[in-house]
């Protein structure tokens, strides 16, 4: 077992006094990468600066993970951790596990193919139950497939064992792109789960006899809820419960009114905040903001349809987002109520400032990582703790200086 001394790296972001009466306008300065783009409403893009005045300092509490992915916090506070290559680690403190023992076959070493997010079962004191979604493989490709499991350390050493999987995307594909691969519970025990376009087929997302580009929603034995919108609905898949959705890698239940979010990848410009209700269309690739990587326009161009959901908010230029996290603790009361969303291509997290379902204001902060950010978690403790996506990445934990 490796070990490694916390507190490695501190680091503090000063901040003009008084800060929480500043407005200023929001920190991109860059141009929209489609020219003469317009928001659908005020706020939905760029909202305005309101530094929070909070002083913080961030600590390594482990390092040298290979581009961790998930994290979530045992009862006992030890941390369970995904590593994209398609390990799982146990952090005490900053001593990290050796890989444990009983993981399926994971398809690793193209682009983004590999282990992705995990969450704990609802009675995970009871059950030891832990659900993680990976990259399966199958003939002519691989699929999102998400497994459910009991963590066994009667033995002395952590292990898997009854894994079973729940759930499979259907179609198999080809390629490493765009896979998707968040698992939230609901608060009735469902489970969610997002499921990319895999990058090639993106017209499917707007078709229901496929589950890509989608958000699906299982039991947590892998049964359809009898709720689910499309339940009966003739050349509908009953897993799914939203569709039209490029990437989402981060999702969150947000807890003031139990609904879900989706933080989507866009491709050049248009990297989404969504909140997903049943049945409804999120409207890629048919509307869309930003252009593709060639620079051609996405579809017909368009930003707005009849029948298709805006997002409450976006980024153009992007900033690549991957994990998020409601704050809810007292630890930071400045920042109590705040969305927080991970970068990747930004090397930042962005607050979001909340007022019901509007996005009021955005602050930038731990800039000076220079780190790009996968997943971001509150702990238990009220701290944060971040990801970094690296081939020695770290296990960071933000608190009051």
């Amino acid at each position: 077992m490796r070990r490694f001394a916390p507190a490695a790296l501190i680091l503090a972001l000063s901040l003009p006094t008084a800060a929480s009466a500043i407005v200023a306008p929001n920190p991109e300065t860059r141009p929209p990468e489609r020219a003469g783009e317009r928001p659908a409403f005020a706020g939905q893009t760029r909202a305005p600066t309101t530094p929070s005045d909070v002083r913080y300092q961030v600590e390594t509490v482990a390092r040298g993970l290979n581009h961790p992915w998930g994290l979530a916090f045992l009862p006992d506070g030890r941390m369970l951790v995904t590593e994209r290559p398609g390990r799982l680690r146990l952090i005490a403190r900053s001593a990290v596990s050796p890989p444990i023992a009983g993981m399926p076959k994971v398809v690793t070493g193209d682009a983004q193919l590999g282990l992705y997010g995990l969450a704990l079962s609802p009675g995970y004191a009871r059950d030891h139950t832990i659900f993680f979604a990976y990259s399966e493989p199958a003939p002519g490709g691989s699929r999102l497939a998400v497994a459910r499991a009991r963590l066994d350390e009667a033995a002395g050493k952590a292990s898997l064992a009854d894994l079973k999987v729940i759930f499979r995307a259907e179609p198999v594909r080809s390629g490493g792109a765009n896979i998707g691969g968040r698992v939230v519970f609901a608060p009735d025990g469902t489970l969610f789960v997002t499921v990319g376009d895999r990058f090639e087929s993106m017209d499917l997302a707007q078709r229901l006899d496929n589950d890509l580009g989608k958000v699906v929603r299982i039991a947590a034995d892998g049964s359809i809820p009898k709720d689910n919108p499309f339940v009966g609905r003739a050349g509908a898949r009953p897993e799914i419960y939203s569709y039209g959705e490029r990437n989402g890698e981060a999702a969150a239940i947000n807890p003031a009114d139990h609904k879900l979010w989706v933080v989507e990848h866009g491709a050049r410009g248009g990297d989404e905040v969504n909140v997903i209700a049943p049945g409804k269309n999120y409207g890629w690739p048919v509307i869309t903001y930003g252009i593709d990587y060639s620079g051609a326009l996405i579809g017909q161009g368009i930003t707005q349809k009849a029948g298709m959901e805006q997002p409450i908010y976006y980024w153009d230029p992007v900033i690549a987002p991957s994990g998020m996290a409601f704050y809810t603790a007292g630890l930071f009361p400045a920042w109590k109520g705040s969305l927080f969303v991970g970068g990747l291509k930004g090397e930042r997290v962005s607050r979001l400032a909340l007022s019901g379902e509007r996005v009021t204001g955005e602050e930038w902060l731990f800039r000076e990582l220079h780190e790009r950010i996968r997943d971001v978690v509150q702990g238990p403790d009220g701290a944060l703790y971040l990801l970094t996506d690296d081939g020695k990445g770290r296990v960071l934990k933000v608190v009051p200086k």
